[in-house]
């Protein structure tokens, strides 16, 4: 009997499909990159805005110390916000790229999954710019640390990254509960098995979150460890109700 399914394709036409969504997000990137560079001095004020208090209250300022760093930072800026301006068209790539070979049955769970992705990463970053970072740098930079006699020389670049580091960490961490409703979706893993686990669970989040903060101070990686914690205990919460993740 011939075979009518018109979802079957030959390895030849999967790789021509990878390399055409490959294509698309490498485009998607570039295009948004230059936007980036095109808008610049207003990206970048969303950076350097997070030292005016510092600034004001110390008289310190952002100092560069080469002639290339003007350049460097403009380029990592353009980089991260080409990277998150495409995402989505990342992720719809991928999306269809693999829901050819997945079970029907899972499209809903992956679509939810992606939507609540988009949420947790804006919280994310909401709480990192918000709230973490300006904590971070006053607490860093007070007067038990900093006498009063010590000046203050912020590196331009130092800086830059500082935040851009905080901000991309703290988006691609807050991912991690996604990941696990879905693979307790896909009945990978197991809620009962997650709650054993929990005391490690808990104790990775806190060290994962002292390696991915760029801060060295305490405060600022619990204030990233207690959300994780819990989401992680939301998660299973939220499996439970649908029904996944049953032993």
């Amino acid at each position: 009997m011939e075979n009518t399914n018109p979802r079957e394709m030959t390895v030849l036409d999967h790789i021509n499909e990878l390399r055409r969504r490959l294509l698309v997000s490498i485009s998607a990137f570039l295009v948004c990159a230059v936007v980036a560079l095109v808008f610049y001095r207003n990206l970048i004020g969303l950076f350097t805005t997070q030292f005016e208090s510092l600034q004001n209250g110390l008289g310190a300022k952002l100092f560069a110390n080469s002639i290339a760093e003007g350049f460097l930072v403009q380029l990592k800026t353009a980089g991260m916000f080409g990277l998150i301006f495409s995402l989505p068209v990342h992720v719809v790539n991928i999306v269809q790229f693999i829901f050819p070979a997945m079970d029907a049955k899972y499209h809903k769970v992956v679509v939810a999954g992606l939507v609540c992705s988009f949420f947790l990463a804006a919280f994310g970053a909401y709480i990192a710019y918000f709230r973490i970072i300006p904590f971070s740098i006053q607490f860093l930079t007070n007067k038990v640390f900093i006498p009063n006699q010590v000046g203050v020389l912020l590196n331009f670049q130092q800086s830059i990254d500082y935040v851009l580091s905080f901000l991309l960490w703290t988006i691609i961490t807050f991912q991690a509960p996604i990941v696990l409703e879905i693979l307790m979706a896909f009945g990978v893993l197991k809620r009962k098995a997650l709650i054993h686990a929990s005391r490690y669970a808990i104790v990775g989040i806190v060290t994962l979150a002292a390696i991915v903060t760029p801060s060295v101070d305490p405060v600022s990686q619990l204030s990233i460890a207690a959300p994780l914690v819990v989401l992680y205990f939301l998660a299973i919460l939220m499996a439970k109700i649908f029904g996944w993740g049953k032993d």
